[in-house]
């Protein structure tokens, strides 16, 4: 069982399963590119945190509401076997679930969720449409334009940064390199 968490295959093929939306896959691949940069820079395991982000909304596009994601996922996982340390990461990434982010993974998760979305949309009104167009200042720039991307939530963008201990400029940053590398994952 233990296995699972780390085999990427496996969780890629639970996320096809229950997501077919290019925008929420692709939007799994961006946190995923993210947390795993953080892993390696936290010298922590980077596939085991790598699944945690490509699996923290796979139940999303089945179970939209509040009252089912996370946790329907959650119940999901635990039947396939997945430990607790990496259900309760993906759980403590909705504020409404009350779970508080006690671990790195768990703050790490929350720090880069809302901005990879972020990133992603200020890469979609580039000219090019790609990541190697955006730079710290157009995201924080794009952050005070309140009618752009309003459904990403601005404050959890900071809450995560402070979270992770990370100025707001470093974390976009290190987000935007660690999506570059994935760029064609991604489709930026």
């Amino acid at each position: 069982m233990e296995n699972k968490s780390r085999d990427r295959e496996y969780c890629l093929t639970i996320l096809k399963e229950y997501t077919k939306s290019e925008s929420l896959l692709k939007h799994a691949f961006a946190v995923e590119a993210c947390v795993k940069a953080y892993a390696e820079k936290f010298n922590e395991d980077v596939n085991y945190w790598g699944n945690v982000a490509l699996l923290h909304d796979f139940d999303y596009e089945m179970f939209p509401t509040a009252d089912e994601h996370p946790f329907k996922g959650n119940e999901i996982l635990k039947e396939k076997g997945f430990d607790e340390e990496f259900r309760m990461a993906i759980m403590s990434h909705a504020d409404y679930t009350n779970i508080p982010r006690t671990t790195k993974l768990m703050k790490t998760l929350y720090a880069c969720d809302e901005l990879a979305g972020f990133i992603t949309a200020v890469a979609y009104v580039r000219p090019s449409k790609s990541i190697d167009e955006v730079e710290v200042k157009s995201v924080i720039k794009k952050m005070k334009d309140k009618a752009f991307a309003r459904a990403v939530n601005r404050e959890d963008i900071i809450i995560g940064a402070n979270l992770i201990e990370t100025p707001l400029d470093e974390h976009i940053s290190f987000c935007i390199e660690a999506m570059k590398k994935n760029k064609e994952a991604l489709g930026l």
